[in-house]
């Protein structure tokens, strides 16, 4: 087992590692930038370094300074959390090569899904059922054009170095595809430095649901249940839960089973994510890998009652799982608090914390790093905070949820939170019976 782990990330995720840590008895160690010397993360690992500025390309993205802070450290081990490097190839190839454990998925896997274009392909030959489209990158309109009319409109272009929604466009007919391939292109290569593009068919009223997994290096693959993440806007989630309200058992086990071949096919190591589109039909289709632990994953951990940064950890070190597949045991709802006006546009509001209550009582779990005298900084995803009801049944989940959504107090000058249009979800007929879709948010309007 290892000895330390340095964390290469910030806020509630790096928290939420340090605690595990310290639970299976393994020394932490926290990396900030001068805008994080304050966070709770950096308080409570048992050593603590500062690697940089506040701009993450010269913190949390500076590969030599976190390397460097776990020589000087002994860390035998980093763990990347989610986001900033933790699907980066080169950090995870530098990890190996400097001797350290990386507690994520290897460079040959992280670049075998990282292409979208070539993760696919890989997914189709594990018959993994996959979204008619491009054989890998269009050389320009014209070809996309002629393809579109083939397995016809609309369809939708992707950055294959893509995420967050960046370098996509939904495309409807003809006449418009070249200013969408244009604009398309243009924010890919402005975001990730690669202006490739791939297309599908666009699936009309889809589901966005993921099974989560969890493979060993001695091959036993399984998965862990899946998560309904459609309820997003502008592709960025709001609200996961699971079970789905839209899936039966038979098709939670033709998505396993698919979910299972394809981290199979790639000999999969650690925790990851297969992200499937589900149309009104019930017919799925593979969208991507996620080489990482979620930011959703606590949804799995209280709806099955396992620790998921655990296992990872477990993984890691070359503990076998038990390759038995789990299944929901009771429903699990998990909501994103954001620093963000949902009244003006989501527009973000960082500032100071005057004061903090965080809700409370049976089923109720709260993952964030804030605390009262807190200051939320500019430069890092809004996100502060996450919130997890569990209970027996999803009418009772949701009627929790709401609960301690009303409970929630964060305030301060200038703050305002997502916490309110949380509340107007919770209170929606139409989620409350199930009947949402990844455009839902579309027409939600918070006012009613």
């Amino acid at each position: 087992m290892f000895k330390k782990i340095l964390i290469a990330n910030r806020g509630e995720i790096a928290l939420r590692i340090i605690r595990t840590a310290k639970e299976m008895g393994i020394k932490t160690v926290a990396v900030y930038s001068t805008a994080d010397r304050d966070s709770l993360h950096v308080r409570f690992a048992d050593e603590a370094v500062c690697i940089g500025p506040a701009p993450s390309p010269q913190s949390y993205l500076n590969i030599a300074n976190i390397i460097a802070a776990a020589e000087i450290t002994n860390a035998d081990a980093i763990h990347p959390g989610y986001g900033f490097l933790s699907e980066n190839a080169k950090f995870s190839q530098v990890c190996r090569d400097h001797g350290i454990k990386f507690i994520g998925a290897s460079p040959e896997m992280i670049n075998s899904m990282g292409d979208k274009a070539s993760a696919k392909d890989t997914m189709k030959k594990a018959g993994v059922p996959v979204i008619p489209g491009s054989e890998g990158l269009l050389s320009g309109p014209d070809e996309g054009r002629k393809l579109a009319k083939d397995i016809g409109y609309p369809v939708i272009i992707k950055a294959t170095a893509g995420g967050g929604g960046r370098g996509m466009r939904i495309i409807w007919n003809d006449e418009e595809f070249e200013k969408h391939w244009d604009s398309a292109r243009q924010e890919a290569a402005a975001a990730f430095g690669n202006d490739g593009i791939y297309m599908e068919k666009y699936v009309e009223e889809p589901r966005h649901i993921e099974i989560q997994l969890a493979g060993d290096q001695y091959g036993n693959v399984c998965h862990l249940s899946e998560r309904d993440c459609s309820i997003q806007r502008r592709h960025q989630k709001l609200v996961e839960e699971s079970p789905s309200p839209f899936i039966d058992e038979e098709l939670r086990e033709k998505m396993g089973a698919a979910a299972i071949a394809g981290a199979s096919a790639i000999k999969y190591e650690g925790l990851g994510t297969i992200e499937f589109l589900v149309d009104k039909h019930k017919n799925f289709y593979f969208m991507e890998m996620n080489t990482r632990i979620q930011v959703e994953h606590p949804v799995t951990e209280e709806v099955i009652n396992f620790d998921l940064v655990k296992e990872q950890i477990l993984i890691a070190a070359g503990v076998p799982i038990s390759g038995r597949n789990y299944y929901p045991i009771k429903h699990a709802i998990e909501v994103r608090i954001n620093a963000e006006d949902p009244y003006n546009n989501f527009r973000p509001t960082p500032g100071k914390i005057e004061y903090l209550h965080k809700p409370g009582g049976h089923g109720v779990r709260v993952d964030t790093h804030i605390y009262a005298g807190y200051t939320i900084p500019s430069n890092y995803d809004s996100m502060i905070a996450k919130m997890i009801v569990s209970a027996q049944t999803r009418e009772e989940a949701i009627i929790k949820m709401e609960r301690a959504l009303s409970e929630f107090i964060i305030e301060g000058p200038g703050l305002k939170t997502t916490i309110p249009l949380q509340i107007k979800l919770m209170q929606n007929e139409d989620f409350k019976k199930g009947n949402f879709t990844t455009a839902f948010m579309n027409t939600f309007d918070i006012n009613k």
